[in-house]
């Protein structure tokens, strides 16, 4: 299966979306114009969206608290969700979430979640509905490294397997956890935790956004197909620290510079798509200023979005069937 020429343009916006926004959040956070905390997906744009390329309205994702890059791969508003992170009404959750909680179940993303580990099992629920309705849905919960070692992560494991739910547990890693390197703090093997559970795991380099996407379509396909559920292991790397105002004294000297130069996920699928001839330069010039001007205007507006009111305090607190 090949990717269009259209789809190429959409991948690279949304991973230039990705890129600009979050760069765009780390200089108003700095700025002290944000309330709350953040953590930042930048460098990790190429496994968001080559995994999320092949999910439709029928599926759903979990994500983690590095939640924006999963929202925009998935289809959630730019604009609302930058209302949100700032705290205004007008956000995705109406300015009470903020960066760590960022939902819009109208396009299947259930939620960022401040709990590590907190996304397996909703979506062994997303994927049990998908199943039981026969919907042919998929769900995707996307872990950080340092997730994997969680109850909440091992129990869905079995929970998936055992009920063979049409699930994708996608390991993010960052190689460090939160700030200790994961041989240490994490230790053995992704690929033998799923074989423990009877999964597939399939490793691929998170900064070659065509590796993600063909190791994604595999395991997607495979759970639609009623096949049960898979591992994807993605090695990739964050530029920014676990969360702002890290100082990222873990990291050694000039190691983010290093894969900036070498494995940045954008300079790569633009040297990828020039070479072989699919896209111009042109192409994604014109993507970058349209991206770049839009999430200057998404910034100027959340600025000035109006912030709840007291009244807003006790809506959306209890719902009731009746």
């Amino acid at each position: 299966m090949q990717l269009s020429r259209n789809d190429l343009l959409a991948a690279y916006r949304k991973m230039r979306l990705i890129r600009e926004f979050e760069d765009a959040v780390h200089e108003e956070f700095s700025a002290g114009n944000i309330p709350g905390f953040v953590h930042l997906y930048a460098g990790e744009e190429a496994s968001g969206v080559g995994i999320c390329m092949h999910l439709d309205d029928r599926d759903a994702i979990a994500s983690t608290h590095r939640g924006h890059g999963h929202c925009i791969a998935k289809g959630c508003d730019e604009r609302g969700m930058m209302f949100e992170i700032f705290g205004k009404k007008d956000g995705l959750c109406g300015g009470k979430g903020g960066s760590m909680h960022i939902a819009d179940l109208s396009v299947g993303m259930m939620g960022a979640n401040g709990i590590v580990g907190g996304g397996p099992p909703l979506i062994c629920g997303a994927a049990l509905t998908a199943k039981t309705l026969k919907t042919g849905g998929v769900a995707v919960a996307f872990v950080g490294d340092g997730a994997s070692n969680q109850g909440t992560t091992f129990e869905s494991y079995n929970l998936a397997k055992v009920w063979n739910l049409p699930a994708v547990f996608v390991v993010e890693d960052n190689g460090y956890a939160e700030s200790t390197a994961s041989v240490w703090s994490v230790g053995g093997s992704q690929a033998a935790r799923a074989a423990g559970f009877g999964m597939p795991c399939t490793e691929v380099d998170g900064h070659d956004f065509f590796a993600v996407w063909e190791a994604a379509r595999e395991a997607i396909e495979r759970a639609r197909n009623g096949e049960g559920p898979s591992m994807l292991h993605v090695r990739l790397n964050r530029y920014y620290g676990h969360f702002e105002g890290d100082a990222i004294s873990y990291k050694g000297e000039g190691e983010i510079e290093r894969v900036k130069a070498e494995k940045d996920a954008l300079m790569l699928f633009r040297n990828r798509v020039i070479e072989t001839s699919l896209l111009d330069a042109g192409d994604m010039d014109a993507i970058d200023r349209e991206v770049k001007e839009r999430i200057v205007q998404c910034v100027t507006e959340a600025k000035a979005g109006a912030s709840p009111t007291e009244a807003d305090l006790l809506t959306d607190v209890y719902t009731s069937a009746y």
